[in-house]
């Protein structure tokens, strides 16, 4: 036997007593090849696998690119790969833009591309953005590439390399190593990451192994007080969800369903959503088999990220794709797909789709419609269209939709039929759809329209998100986003009420996005029960609504219940405080605890970290307005617009400041670019025409808060706005129509049938002479 099966056999009285206590230590990390010495071909599998090669040291073995003397141009800097005594290097520009020699630390990744990291003195770990391209020469690899190839990026941009957004100890580092700790000390501006192993390795997925270690010790050992009996085996979680679970195929439909009800949390999925998920990170006490909501931020399906119809855009992974589909809603997970230790596809081909639909019927031409096809269209090709990231990395969509080329006439999205036919229009594809299906092929996923007219400020977006909201068959990620969109269209409140008790914690949180447009009053004795919520995802979204909250408000009992969400919420903050968003978050939080002290020195941090980082400038300003120091407001707000020089948000603040300041016209020209800047906000177009109002440009004001309104028909501000000075303007029909328009979107509201009643007599009074 090998000395790892020795190590295994052997036995620690000890160890057992220590384990067979009451007071069981807790569990460590003992790395991938203990595993293997009982688990040899899972080990196998997993040597086969991405996991293992996620990062390693680079060494001849381990780095592929082409370090001979290879060299790459990108917009007029030429970057360098060499050797020397037996280091592999890198010139290229460093933090200064300048030329400079750096030795690469560690391979990520293998195919289709892989990236090398660099260390710096101070623990940080970057990511250089001159990649190789590691498939074949005949699918146009083996060659350096960057991953920006169509802009120019500098090294004064967060993108650089050096920069921000390219650091490996908060990007990167969980998803390709195992136990990582981040370890940033905020007083020295200084990392000690740490792994306990390299790579993705065993524990990643089924978390620390030390129990289960002295599980299978204590099987062998012929001790009587060995731990021989432990129905959990020591291990901190079972992937039991395809135990003792069949798909029976019926005849009728050709689809399988699972024998077993799938359970409400899904273990294997919120597992691998661990990596496959768009996620922000707020806690390092990661278990398997918990929901990701514990540790992480989960991304909805929001703008800039999926398209309206739940399609991937920006890199999502798979995790939030996955459960809009139909597939995740009838029990299907992911090792019925693909085997866990390996990642690779159980079966070739369509054969891993017909485990579960019957071949006579999908594979037909009566299904695909298709005639002679083409052997290389497969059940993905329409099912799972594939998208190019990090400009050679093809990944399939797991949303598994039924193609909508109807949708992409009317909504702009992409659809797998145009993928292929791109010489047709979508208005073709749609047709030929409805000849072979009629007119009413919906599919599984039918929020699009409601987060399209969500996007596009439409006027019916609220009644749309709101039925979406309320139907339980949709899937919860996608309830989750509509409740969040809500929130800025006045809802009936009730719709977030259901939602603060949805089982899956996204929807919780979506419910309490919601409520954060309804005053404090309101949302207070909503969100108060969720600081005790399971989740800690969902106690950090309560408290932070709650902040504001007096401490005259708190019985003893609800003080020490917020007290303890508030302590969670600082250090999940802390966890991140080499980010300038967390530093805001914070900042804003002691704010609203009226610890202004301690709220200043988070924004300054936060400007000290990113100093591109617009919030934090425009935070830091209002926190100078609430302490009555708008000069300083102004001063901060100037140097923004030095370093963010296009950012609309910052214009907008900076006009505010100037309005208090009491310097009109100036105030003006800096909304007026606000407004301008970002017509999809709202709020920039009101602001900017009451400031013109208050100037005595009426006429103006009335123009601009009219065009606000037709691209934001359910603006409330702007809809009163155009009422208050359309009847101050003597114009009664007008703010009647403008009233009315309001009534749409606040049907229930008695104050404005009142309005509407009022300006109704007044229209049909004749003119004053």
């Amino acid at each position: 036997m090998g000395g790892v099966s020795f190590q295994l056999l052997t036995y620690d009285t000890r160890a057992a007593r220590t384990a067979a206590s009451a007071d069981e230590p807790r569990a460590t990390f003992v790395g991938s090849e203990t595993c293997a010495g009982c688990h040899r071909a899972e080990s196998q599998l997993w040597h086969s696998s991405q996991h293992e090669r996620a990062m390693d040291h680079a060494t001849d073995k381990t780095v592929l690119g082409d370090f001979s003397g290879a060299t790459f141009d990108y917009y007029g800097t030429r970057s360098r790969f060499f050797r020397s005594e037996g280091k592999f290097l890198v010139e290229t520009d460093g933090p200064d833009g300048k030329l400079a020699t750096f030795e690469v630390k560690y391979t990520f990744g293998i195919y289709p591309l892989q990236q090398y990291l660099i260390e710096f003195p101070d623990g940080r770990v970057q990511a250089l953005s001159l990649a190789w391209d590691s498939r074949s020469k005949e699918s146009g690899g083996q060659r350096w590439f960057h991953l920006y190839p169509n802009e120019e990026i500098r090294h004064n941009d967060v993108l650089h390399w050096t920069k921000l957004n390219q650091n490996w100890n908060f990007m990167c580092a969980e998803c390709h190593s195992t136990g990582v700790r981040k370890n940033y000390d905020a007083n020295t501006d200084r990392f000690a990451t740490t792994f306990a192993e390299i790579s993705v390795g065993c524990e990643a997925c089924h978390g620390k192994g030390s129990r289960h270690v002295d599980w299978a010790r204590g099987r062998q050992s012929w001790w009587p007080f060995a731990r021989s009996d432990d129905p959990d085996k020591g291990l901190i979680v079972h992937f039991d969800e395809r135990s003792q679970v069949t798909w029976p195929v019926d005849l009728k439909s050709g689809n399988a369903s699972r024998s077993i009800a799938p359970a409400t949390l899904r273990k294997e999925v919120e597992t691998c959503g661990l990596c496959h998920a768009r996620r922000g990170q707020f806690s390092e006490e990661w278990q398997p088999g918990k929901w990701l909501s514990e540790t992480h931020a989960v991304s909805p399906i929001g703008r800039g990220l999926y398209y309206s119809d739940g399609q991937m855009l920006d890199e999502v992974y798979n995790y939030g794709s996955f459960k809009q589909s139909k597939m995740f809603a009838a029990g299907v997970t992911c090792s019925d797909c693909h085997e866990p230790h390996s990642a690779k596809i159980r079966l070739p081909g369509d054969n891993v789709c017909l485990q579960c639909h019957a071949p006579d019927r999908y594979t037909a031409v009566t299904h695909h419609r298709h005639e002679g096809l083409n052997p290389g269209l497969t059940c993905t090709s329409c099912h799972m269209p594939v998208r190019t990231y990090m400009v050679v990395d093809q990944r399939h969509d797991h949303s598994f939709r039924i193609p909508r080329p109807d949708l992409s006439v009317r909504y702009g999205t992409p659809n797998a039929c145009n993928d292929c036919h791109v010489d047709k229009s979508p208005a073709w594809t749609a047709a030929a759809i409805e000849v072979w299906h009629g007119s009413h092929r919906k599919g599984f996923q039918k929020f699009g329209p409601a987060l399209h007219a969500a996007w596009a400020g439409e006027k019916d977006a609220g009644s749309l998100l709101a039925e979406i909201a309320a139907d339980g068959q949709t899937p919860a990620i996608a309830r989750a986003s509509a409740l969040a969109e809500l929130g800025s269209r006045h809802a009936n409140i009730d719709l977030s009420r259901s939602g603060l008790t949805d089982p899956d914690p996204m929807v919780r949180i979506g419910a309490l996005d919601m409520l954060e447009a309804y005053p404090l009053t309101q949302r207070w004795p909503l969100a108060l029960p969720l600081l005790s919520d399971p989740v800690l995802g969902v106690r950090l979204r309560a408290v932070s609504l709650l902040a504001a909250a007096p401490a005259t408000w708190l019985s003893k009992n609800e003080r020490s219940r917020f007290e303890s969400a508030a302590t969670e919420f600082i250090a999940a903050e802390r966890l991140n405080a080499d980010r300038p968003e967390s530093r805001t978050r914070l900042g804003t939080f002691f704010g609203q605890r009226g610890r202004t002290r301690e709220a200043e020195d988070e924004y300054q941090s936060a400007l000290r970290i990113g100093p591109q980082y617009a919030p934090a400038y425009v935070n830091l300003a209002d926190l100078y307005r609430q302490t009555g120091r708008d000069s300083d407001a102004e001063r901060v707000l100037r140097r923004a617009i030095a370093e963010v020089p296009g950012d609309a948000g910052v214009r907008h603040a900076l006009g505010l400041t100037l309005v208090r300041l009491k310097r009109l016209a100036e105030a003006i020209d800096e909304l007026r670019l606000a407004a301008e800047w970002a017509p999809a906000q709202g709020r920039y177009g009101y602001v900017y025409g009451v400031a013109l109002h208050s100037a005595g440009h009426a006429t103006e004001a009335l123009n601009v808060l009219n065009a606000n309104a037709i691209r934001h028909p359910d603006d409330r501000d702007t809809l009163l706005a155009l009422i208050s000075f359309s009847r101050e303007a003597g114009d009664m029909p007008g703010a009647l129509s403008y009233a009315q328009q309001l009534a749409r979107i606040a049907p229930s509201d008695p104050s404005v049938a009142r309005l509407i009643d009022e300006l109704r007599q007044r229209s049909s009074q004749p003119a004053a002479k």
